[in-house]
């Protein structure tokens, strides 16, 4: 072999052997940055997950509800007044007091009348002996029919008088004309009164009746038995009450249906002016599946909602149902146990990739 192919040998085995040495940390070296890369590209998978909220849909009871206002008023009510002129003699109430139907409140002055019933009844004794004297006489045929009649109308005409005196002895004496209780006193004894001379305020409060108005498209879904809930403005205590009536026309001006219904106050604490807010319960659904209102998004064609499987978002159309002031019912389209993405509903789209970072159930 001559030198100069010797040479070329060494430099072949030289060039092999420093290969072969730094093979292993190219490997090493290209092993790393595919990691890297690897791992650049899952966090860029992650990166590019949007977080959302969601919620767990699950049955539950829905109550077809509206909510109105109404005002309390008492079951009975009136302004106690006189039917004749005349002066106080006697008040028998205490302002405030409950009071029976009948019983006796006011006294005015009635000796006139009492002189005049006396009288009255003095002549009619004397007509009752008369009559009596002119019907065996006409047994007799001593007098003539026409005799007779005149001594029997005369005792019928006092008759006639005492009762047109007893009925105006009667308006002497105010009662009251149904179980209630009194309110303040606006009179006093001595004072001459006449029949537009107010009294006192007279209520009946057990039970009362909550007067208010309902929207006229909900017209034909409610009925006479519907039950309210209601609370006034002086207590948060949740009282129930039943509609029993309703005026039989639409108001043209409000274009509102007016309802009236009536609840138990054994305790006295309603009272009649109150302020009322007022809930209608019209129907009830015992295992309806309600979404927050913010996830469902109009379409031309009808509703659709985003749903989260598999970490993606998947739009789903839907039926809507019944709405409450933050949630939709929906009818067709979902399942129990669905998750309703609630959050990001702008950015996402069919198939983007999510991660749920909120949960509610």
């Amino acid at each position: 072999m001559s030198k100069t192919s010797r040479i070329i040998v060494v430099l072949i085995i030289i060039l092999a052997v420093a290969a072969w040495a730094v093979y292993p940390r190219i490997d090493e070296f290209t092993g790393s940055n595919s990691n890297a890369e690897a791992s650049a590209q899952n966090a860029s998978r992650a990166k590019s997950a949007l977080p959302v909220s969601g919620v767990v849909v699950t049955p539950k009871l829905l109550e077809n509800k509206i909510k109105v206002t109404g005002s309390i008023l008492p079951n009975e009510s009136i302004q106690l007044k006189s039917e004749v002129s005349g002066l106080v003699t006697k008040v028998h109430f205490k302002e405030g007091q409950k009071v029976k139907k009948g019983t006796l409140l006011v006294s005015l002055k009635d000796d006139e009348l009492q002189a005049q019933l006396e009288k009255l009844r003095f002549s009619k004794k004397l007509a009752v002996g008369s009559e009596n004297r002119q019907k065996l006489l006409l047994n007799k045929e001593a007098i003539s029919q026409e005799e007779y009649d005149i001594s029997f109308t005369t005792l019928n005409t006092i008759e006639a008088d005492i009762k047109v005196v007893e009925a105006q002895l009667a308006k002497t004496s105010i009662i009251a004309p149904f179980d209630g209780i009194l309110g303040l006193r606006e009179i006093s004894e001595g004072a001459y009164i006449t029949n537009s001379t107010i009294i006192t305020n007279f209520y009946s409060i057990d039970p009362v009746k909550i007067d208010f108005a309902i929207p006229g498209k909900y017209a034909s879904i409610v009925s006479v038995g519907d039950v309210i809930q209601f609370e006034t403005e002086t207590s948060t205590e949740i009282f129930k009450g039943t509609v029993y009536a309703f005026e039989p026309q639409i108001d043209q001006n409000t274009r509102t249906l007016r309802m009236r219904a009536i609840s138990s106050n054994e305790e006295g604490k309603l009272l009649p002016g109150q302020f009322a807010k007022i809930e209608l319960i019209m129907s009830s659904v015992n295992d309806a599946l309600m979404v927050p209102a913010i996830s469902v998004i109009p379409e031309l064609n009808g509703h659709m909602l985003f749903v989260a499987h598999g970490g993606k978002a998947q739009a789903v159309p839907v039926r809507i149902g019944l709405r409450t002031e933050s949630s939709v019912q929906i009818l067709e389209g979902l399942s129990p146990q669905d998750t309703v993405i609630t959050s990001g509903l702008l950015e996402i789209r069919q198939g983007s990739a999510i991660s749920i970072s909120s949960l509610t159930r």
